[in-house]
């Protein structure tokens, strides 16, 4: 303030969410700590770095993170221009990452997540004959460009634990524990040896955001008569 006549603060372009153990363990973490990357701006200083939506924040220029409203409290406190080290949990293992954190642009609004996003309770569609409930198709070549997604599924129904943790219709899974999904018959291969004695976790994005959504498979129902 003295040097600049004003307040200036560090920022790296992501939106976080907190780490909860129902997502930690699914993902191999031993404990539910660190921030959950739920999306990653365009062009800034983390997408240039290489963070992705689903990744976990573990340490940022070397400090830990706690809970997720470490991170905004460490990158505002960091001299814009400097390049620092942010170490990332993603597909089961640590990797350090070299950010050059930018400086917070004084109109600049956090996007708060949006009403309806995966978790909220949102409405069930027609049925869908998997233990998870959800029923998926493939992401066309060309809305996949649309999407700005390498990879992952289109929900086209859900019901049951997918309804009841608040997926519903046209959200996208992108990976199912840590395995990325490519495609509608591996989700559903994948599905079917899910382990009904655990909570499993899908990477669900609905519209420019992304969230782990934690999920116990429901056990096979017997045939009506």
């Amino acid at each position: 303030l003295k040097s600049s006549g004003r307040v200036v603060r560090g920022r790296i372009g992501v939106g976080i969410a907190e780490v909860t153990k129902d997502i930690a363990e699914p993902l191999g973490l031993t404990r539910a700590a660190g921030a959950l990357v739920r999306n990653v701006e365009a062009g800034g200083p983390a997408a240039k770095a290489g963070v992705e939506e689903g990744d976990i924040i573990q340490r940022f220029d070397g400090k830990p993170i706690e809970r997720s409203s470490d991170l905004p409290r460490l990158v505002g406190g960091t001299k814009p221009g400097s390049r620092v080290t942010v170490q990332v949990w993603r597909k089961g293992a640590a990797r350090d990452l070299q950010v050059t954190v930018a400086e917070t642009e004084p109109d600049r609004v956090q996007r708060a997540q949006r009403p309806g996003s995966p978790g909220s309770g949102a409405q069930p569609a027609p049925a869908a004959a998997n233990a998870l409930g959800i029923g998926v198709i493939d992401i066309p070549e060309d809305r996949k460009s649309q999407l700005k997604v390498k990879h992952g599924v289109l929900v086209e129904a859900v019901e049951g634990v997918g309804a009841r943790a608040g997926l519903r219709q046209g959200d996208l899974i992108l990976s199912l524990n840590n395995q990325d999904i490519t495609s509608a018959r591996q989700f559903n291969d994948l599905t079917a040896k899910l382990d009904k004695g655990k909570t499993h976790v899908v990477l669900v994005r609905r519209g420019e955001s992304a969230t782990f959504v934690p999920l116990r498979p429901s056990p096979a129902l017997a045939p009506a008569r």
